[in-house]
């Protein structure tokens, strides 16, 4: 009785295991609804003239320096958001290229943390999904802290017309079980055309694998072969969270900061500003590229103001273009 007792017990768990586990995993969203381009109606605000302002920010869902073993209240959220809208604001970027944004999750309460920004007066929005769970069950303990539904990405939010949107998926990790694979986000290139005064650049928004440092190197290839192919037609701005510390020389990001054609904002190779972590900066991860012969009087910085937003710091890039009548 005892082993029959114990075995419908077994049969009963792994029963549920498996049903929750295939309803956990699956998406909640068509795939067709991953790459999208929306265009609002949002009083405008002024876009600049000739002279253009990028903002790069890894916004780690608004979480800011989280603590795993504690589930963040809604006050932190809403404060982060509250602080990054008044210096999004203040600084007044023409473009915000954005990763780790929410859309509708549980971990961040819901809150389309798109719209809110786009709000500001940012019509023209591209969305790239690459999360899109029904239950992810992490951190892993205690549950109270597990992220549940989850839908994340990146986006391109702008004052200036956005078209031809490319969402890519970048290889995933090899080695990881199927378990952990099953609810690991999908890491995307997110290739759009932006209309700057009749003038059209390209944006490639990546966010590259930042545990296992194989994939990085395959991605960072991938990566490689769209900027070659898009920087015969157009000026290209490649931007993102790399991942890949400029100061550790076998690094994959080398293979860029060694190029001459490229340029490289805020950035020195002697003392490189740092983006992570947004408390102790101590390593730069994040970037923004562009193709040297298509852009002048480029400056930017990293900016220190945002504080614990985020764990990551954002890269302000503001340039001209080189136009044909110049």
């Amino acid at each position: 009785m005892f082993v029959r007792s114990s075995l419908i017990s077994c049969i009963i768990i792994l029963s549920g295991s498996f049903i929750f586990y295939q309803w956990a995993s699956s998406p909640v969203l068509d795939e067709t609804a991953y790459n999208q381009i929306y265009e609002h109606d949002y009083a405008k605000s002024t876009p600049s003239k000739n002279a253009y302002r990028i903002l790069n920010y890894n916004i780690g869902y608004l979480g800011g320096l989280l603590d795993k073993k504690n589930k963040r209240p809604s006050s932190i959220f809403e404060e982060n958001l509250k602080q990054l809208l008044t210096h999004i604001k203040r600084i007044a970027p023409d473009i915000i290229s954005l990763q780790e944004i929410d859309y509708h999750s549980s971990r961040s309460f819901y809150v389309d943390q798109e719209n809110e920004i786009a709000s500001l007066g940012y019509n023209y929005v591209g969305r790239t999904v690459n999360w899109d769970e029904q239950y992810v069950p992490y951190p892993y303990w205690p549950p109270s802290v597990h992220f549940g539904r989850t839908l994340s990405g990146q986006s391109i939010i702008s004052k200036y017309p956005l078209s031809h949107q490319k969402r890519i998926v970048l290889e995933r990790v090899a080695t990881d079980p199927f378990y952990r694979n099953a609810f690991y986000l999908e890491r995307l290139a997110q290739i759009c055309e932006v209309d700057l005064d009749g003038e059209t650049i390209i944006l490639i928004n990546i966010h590259l694998e930042a545990f296992d440092a194989p994939t990085r190197a395959i991605q960072f290839e991938e990566v490689l072969t769209l900027l070659e192919q898009y920087k015969k037609t157009h000026p290209v701005i490649l931007l993102g969270d790399f991942n890949s510390e400029a100061r550790d020389q076998q690094a994959v990001i080398h293979g860029l900061l060694e190029r001459t054609d490229l340029g490289n904002v805020a950035f020195n190779a002697e003392n490189p500003a740092n983006t992570f972590d947004s408390k102790n900066p101590s390593s730069r991860i994040d970037y923004i590229f562009y193709t040297i012969d298509d852009f002048q009087e480029v400056h930017g910085k990293v900016l220190n103001e945002f504080g614990e937003i985020s764990d990551h710091l954002p890269i302000q890039m503001d340039f001209e273009l080189k136009r044909d009548d110049q």
